[in-house]
C-alpha cells in the first residue's frame, strides 16, 4: 500500500462491511485482524484490549499463535504495547528488540519478527487498547502506513466503546473503559443521588467514518471551519454581554487555537487518508487530548478545555447541530457537566434529576444555590470526570461525602441504596417535626428561617416547618433572566413570595449582582478580585435607577401589608443612609400618585464586610434590623477566597477570633434594641448552628434540608448551659473550637 493514497479507503470500506456482517465478536475482531495485516502487506497484525486491572490482553491477532489469544496479558507501562498505552503515542520501529520497553513473550511466538509499528486505540483521549502490525524484515513503516494504521483504531474504539467485547472478557473482569471510578470532589448540596449519567453537552458519537468522497469531505470541512472563525469572532465583539467567567483575554486564546494553521491542517490531512470531516475532527481531537492529559503543566492541561470546546463546536457545525433531537431524560438523571448556569440547571425536568456532578463549581456558584433550592446531591470539582463517564453510565453521588461513584461495583451499591434508605428515615423524622416549635430543653425559643431566591423554593418554607424567609435572594430572578426583569415581572415575583408566605415574615435583600455575578445583558468591566469590587450596593448605589426599580416593585408588590428587605455589602454607614433615601423617595412618590404602599416598612443592613464592625453602634441606630452574611463575613476575616479548594478547609468559622467577631454584632444588636439575623453556611451546620446560639443568635437562617436537622438539634439542646460553658472557651487560646464543640454535644446528649 505504499505509495497508494487508496490504500487506506479500502481498508476502511472492507472494515465497515465486516461491521455489518452478522457474526459474534470473537470472530469479527479476527476477521479484522486478517483484513488489515493484508491491507498492510503485514505478516502479524494484533490488537490487545485494556482491561479494568491495567492489564493489556491480546484478544486477535493474525501471525502469532492462535492459541495466546486471551491467554497473553502485558501490564500497562510493560513492553512496547504496554508503553504505547501508557503514552499514548505510536511507535513505529525497525527491530522492536533493540528497543529498551521489549518485552519477549514466548508463548506468542513473536521473536521472528524484528519490524514493529502499534498505535493506540483512543476514545475521547483514553486509551482503550493498541492494535500492531510487525513484519520479519526490518524497515520502518511510511507515516501513510501509520496514518492507515490510527485509522482503523478508531474503528476498533468505537468496537470496544460498545458493548460487544464484553462477552470476550473473562469471569471477574471488565474493560478499562467500564471499569468502576471512585472520585473525590467537594461537597456543594448535601444529598444521595443514585442514577445513571447524563451529559450536560453530550458528546457527539461519530458514526459515519469512512469518506465516499474526499474532495467534498474537504469542501465540508472548510465551510464548517470558516463557520467557527465567524462565531468567534461575534463573541469577541460581544463583549458587553459575556458570560461570567468568558473574559476577553480568554476569548483571545480561543480565537488562536480557532486560527491556528497546524490544529486544522491535521484535521485535512486526516480527510485524506479517507475520513469523514466528522472522524476527522474527533480523530485528531483524540490525539490531542491524550498528548495533553499527560501534561503536568497546569497551563496546557487547562487549554484542553478550550480545544475540547472548539472541537466539540466543530463537529456540532458539521453534524448540524440544530437538528439533533434532545434524549428524554431517564427518570433517575445524574447531570454531569463542566459548569453551568442557573437557568441552564432549570431547563430540565425536576421529577427526573437526582443529582449533578461538575468538573468546576463552587459552594457559592449560582448553579450551586439552584441546585440546593432543587434539593439536588450535588458535588463540584471532580477533575476529569467528563473524560471517565458516558451517558447512561450508573452513578452515585454522595453529596454528604464529596464523592462520585461511576460504574459501582455492585457491593457499593447496596450500601449505597440501604444510605438512602437510612436517610429517608431520617428525612421522615425530621418531617415529623415540622409542626413542633423549635424551643430548646431550658425553654429558649429560636426561629429558624430558610434561604431562598426562586419560586421553587417556596413549597420547602412550610414543608420543613419553617418560621419564614429570612434571606430572599433576588438576584436569580435577574441571573436566569435573558433580558433585565421590567418592574411589572418583578413585582409579580415578589407577590408571589409574600403570598405564598402568608403570615411568616420574609426578608428580601436588594440585589447582590456584580463582580462575579455578571449579567449577561448588563455591560460590566473584568476585575481582578470579583468578590472586593464593585457589586451589590456600590453597583446600586452608582445605579440607582436599577435599584429605584426594584425598590418600586417590592412597595407594589408588599402594598397593604410588611415589607422588610435589606442591603447586602455595606462598607460605611452612609451607603445605608443613601439606600434608605432611596425608599423613602419610592414610598413618596407612590404616595403622590394615589399607589396602595406597605403598611409597615423595615429596612436592615447586612454585616458582611469586616469595616463594620467598628461602625455598629452608628449602624445599629438607623437600622430596624440586621442580618450577618457569615459566607463572605468569613471569607474577608481569613483573607481567603471561598471558591479555591487549596483553602476550603484550611481556616475554620468555629475558632475564638471569627466566634469574637460574631458575638460582637450580637452585643450590639441587643444595646440597640435590634433584632439579628445570620444567613449563611453556618446557620445549616447543626453543630456551627449550636456553637452560634452558644453565642447568643435566637434567629438564624439556612438551607431549606438543613431545617430538620438544625431543628432536632435546638431540641436537644439546653441553651442556658451551653452559654455558661462556650463564653469562658471563646477567650482561651484556641485554634479551633470544632473538636470541643462536638464533645460538647456527645457528652450532653445533643443531637448534631
Amino acid at each position: 500500500m505504499r505509495g497508494s493514497i487508496g490504500g487506506p479507503r479500502v481498508m476502511l470500506r472492507r472494515l465497515r462491511e465486516l461491521m455489518a456482517e452478522p457474526v459474534n465478536a470473537q470472530e469479527r475482531l479476527d476477521k479484522i485482524v486478517m483484513t488489515i495485516a493484508s491491507n498492510m502487506v503485514a505478516e502479524v497484525c494484533s490488537v490487545y484490549v485494556l482491561r479494568g486491572d491495567a492489564k493489556l490482553e491480546l484478544f486477535a491477532t493474525e501471525g502469532l499463535k492462535p492459541e495466546s489469544v486471551h491467554k497473553s496479558s502485558l501490564n500497562l507501562g510493560e513492553g512496547l504495547v504496554g508503553t504505547i498505552a501508557s503514552k499514548a503515542e505510536p511507535l513505529n520501529l525497525p527491530n522492536a528488540q533493540e528497543h529498551p520497553a521489549f518485552a519477549y513473550l514466548p508463548e506468542t511466538g513473536e521473536e521472528i519478527y524484528q519490524s514493529f509499528l502499534g498505535v493506540p486505540v483512543l476514545r475521547g483521549g483514553q486509551t482503550l487498547g493498541v492494535v500492531v502490525v510487525q513484519n520479519r524484515t526490518q524497515r520502518s513503516y511510511s507515516e501513510e502506513e501509520v496514518e492507515a494504521l490510527q485509522t482503523t483504531a478508531m474503528v476498533l474504539a468505537e468496537m470496544i466503546a460498545g458493548d460487544e467485547l464484553d462477552a470476550l472478557v473473562g469471569p471477574g473482569e471488565n474493560l478499562a473503559l467500564r471499569r468502576p471510578q471512585h472520585l473525590a470532589g467537594r461537597t456543594l448540596s448535601e444529598g444521595l443521588g443514585l442514577g445513571h449519567a447524563v451529559l450536560h453537552e453530550p458528546r457527539l458519537v461519530v458514526t459515519n467514518l469512512i469518506a465516499e468522497d474526499v474532495d467534498r469531505e474537504l469542501a465540508r470541512l472548510e465551510a464548517a471551519l470558516d463557520d467557527l472563525r465567524t462565531s468567534v469572532e461575534d463573541l469577541l465583539t460581544r463583549t458587553d454581554i459575556l458570560r461570567a467567567g468568558e473574559h476577553r483575554e480568554v476569548l483571545e486564546a480561543y480565537r488562536m487555537f480557532a486560527y491556528d494553521r497546524g490544529w486544522a491542517e491535521r484535521i485535512r490531512e486526516a480527510v485524506r487518508t479517507g475520513l469523514t470531516a466528522e472522524a476527522a475532527v474527533e480523530r485528531v481531537q483524540n490525539d490531542t487530548r491524550a498528548r495533553m492529559l499527560r501534561q503536568t503543566d497546569p497551563y496546557l492541561r487547562d487549554r484542553l478545555h478550550d480545544l475540547d470546546d472548539l472541537a466539540n463546536r466543530l463537529l456540532r457545525k458539521l453534524v448540524g447541530w440544530d437538528d439533533l433531537e434532545d434524549a428524554e431524560l431517564p427518570k433517575d438523571a445524574i447531570l454531569v457537566a463542566r459548569n453551568m448556569g442557573p437557568a441552564e440547571l432549570l431547563d430540565y425536568d425536576r421529577e427526573r434529576l437526582r443529582g449533578l456532578v461538575l468538573e468546576e463549581g463552587a459552594p457559592t456558584s449560582h448553579v450551586t444555590i439552584v441546585a440546593r433550592a432543587l434539593g439536588l446531591a450535588t458535588v463540584g470539582q471532580v477533575e476529569g470526570i467528563l473524560d471517565l463517564v458516558n451517558t447512561g453510565d450508573p452513578i452515585i453521588v454522595d453529596g454528604i461525602s464529596g464523592e462520585v461513584h461511576v460504574r459501582p461495583p455492585a457491593d457499593v451499591e447496596n450500601a449505597y441504596v440501604e444510605k438512602v434508605r437510612f436517610r429517608a428515615r431520617r428525612q421522615e423524622q425530621y418531617r415529623q417535626l415540622k409542626d413542633t416549635p423549635a424551643v430548646t430543653l431550658d425553654g429558649q425559643a429560636i426561629s429558624i428561617l430558610v434561604n431562598a431566591g426562586l419560586l421553587v423554593d417556596l413549597p420547602h418554607v412550610a414543608e420543613a416547618g419553617a418560621a419564614g424567609i429570612g434571606l430572599f435572594r433576588t438576584e436569580l430572578q435577574f441571573m436566569v433572566a435573558e433580558t433585565l426583569p421590567r418592574i411589572r415581572e418583578q413585582q409579580l415575583l415578589y407577590r408571589s413570595v409574600l403570598d405564598a408566605a402568608g403570615s411568616l415574615p420574609v426578608t428580601f435583600r436588594s440585589l447582590d449582582v456584580g463582580g462575579d455575578k455578571v449579567l449577561p445583558y448588563l455591560r460590566s468591566t473584568q476585575e481582578e478580585n470579583p468578590a472586593l469590587g464593585w457589586r451589590a450596593i456600590r453597583m446600586a448605589l452608582d445605579r440607582p435607577a436599577l435599584l429605584r426599580t426594584q425598590i418600586r416593585g417590592l412597595l407594589h408588590a408588599a402594598a397593604g401589608r410588611e415589607m422588610r428587605l435589606m442591603f447586602p455589602m455595606i462598607t460605611e454607614v452612609n451607603e445605608f443612609d443613601r439606600a434608605r433615601d432611596l425608599v423613602d423617595r419610592e414610598r413618596r412618590h407612590l404616595e403622590r400618585h394615589g399607589h396602595a404602599v406597605p403598611d409597615k416598612i423595615l429596612l436592615g443592613a447586612m454585616v458582611e464586610v469586616p469595616s463594620l464592625l467598628w461602625q455598629l453602634e452608628e449602624l445599629v441606630a438607623r437600622v430596624d434590623f440586621l442580618s450577618v452574611g457569615s459566607n463572605d463575613l468569613m471569607q474577608f476575616l481569613f483573607a481567603i477566597d471561598r471558591t479555591n479548594s487549596q483553602l476550603a478547609e484550611r481556616f475554620d468559622p468555629l475558632s475564638p477570633g471569627p466566634m469574637r467577631a460574631l458575638r460582637r454584632i450580637v452585643e450590639a444588636a441587643e444595646e440597640g434594641g435590634v433584632p439579628v439575623t445570620l444567613c449563611g453556611e453556618l446557620a445549616g451546620d447543626p453543630l456551627s448552628a449550636m456553637a452560634l446560639l452558644g453565642i447568643g443568635y435566637r434567629s438564624i437562617s439556612m438551607a431549606p434540608a438543613a431545617v430538620g436537622p438544625v431543628k432536632a438539634m435546638v431540641l436537644s439542646l439546653d441553651l442556658g448551659a451551653l452559654e455558661s460553658w462556650l463564653r469562658p472557651e471563646l477567650h482561651k487560646p484556641h485554634t479551633g473550637l470544632r473538636k470541643e464543640l462536638s464533645a460538647y454535644a456527645q457528652s450532653h446528649g445533643v443531637q448534631i
